[in-house]
């Protein structure tokens, strides 16, 4: 039987919490067997500057996943390095893994730009997207049915952005993102985190300061 791997791709910076939710969700309701994680190297609609370093945003993604079973992270995009286009990945992921059948997760905004995408006639051809519906969504869902699989997915409203701003803030993150990518922000002194140093770099940190 043919493997089903969904691909959430993004910038991760950092991964959230949101993040693994919109996974779990597509993984259920779509039936896939895996969710891979792709952190992009330098993604093409991304404004780059203050942007943490590929390597910092592939680990954290790994700390974030590593207690689910069914989620992996891959570092194709990273170690490509140069701007990430998912047609570029799509190719290189179908060449390596012929018998697997692969489902792009991309959210509600992201539909809606579809039509636009970079050689998207060629990408549809290589992969099945998984849309994560949104209300009121501006975009045709009949229209966009050849092509794109629909899940639900429990109003959030929680990103990246935020997320920096709590921490150059000094605020929590308790519940926002896993506490390991709390602990890593922290040690690695990311988004203008103080440097944890001495004892308060170990067990006894809190996640949530």
């Amino acid at each position: 039987m043919q493997k089903r791997i969904g691909i959430l791709g993004g910038t991760f910076d950092p991964i959230h919490n949101g993040h693994l939710l919109a996974a779990e969700q597509a993984r259920e309701q779509v039936g896939l067997d895996e969710v891979w994680f792709m952190p992009a190297y330098i993604p093409p609609h991304k404004e780059h500057k203050g942007m943490a370093e590929a390597r910092h945003r592939l680990r954290m993604t790994e700390l974030a996943t590593a207690d689910h079973p069914a989620f992996r992270v891959t570092d194709i995009e990273c170690r490509r390095s140069g701007p990430s286009y998912s047609i570029d990945t799509m190719r290189e992921l179908t060449r390596f893994y012929p018998d697997v059948q692969f489902y792009f997760i991309i959210g509600g905004d992201m539909v809606e730009m579809l039509p636009s995408w970079y050689m998207i006639e060629e990408l549809v051809s290589l992969v099945r997207f998984v849309g994560l519906a949104r209300p009121r969504a501006d975009y045709d869902e009949a229209a966009l049915a050849r092509y794109v699989t629909f899940v639900d997915m429990p109003a959030w409203d929680l990103s990246s952005t935020l997320i920096r701003e709590k921490v150059r803030a000094g605020r929590s993150l308790r519940y926002l993102v896993p506490a390991a990518v709390t602990d890593y922000i922290k040690e690695q002194g990311l988004y203008g985190a103080v440097v944890q140093s001495g004892e308060a770099a170990g067990t006894d940190s809190r996640p949530d300061e």
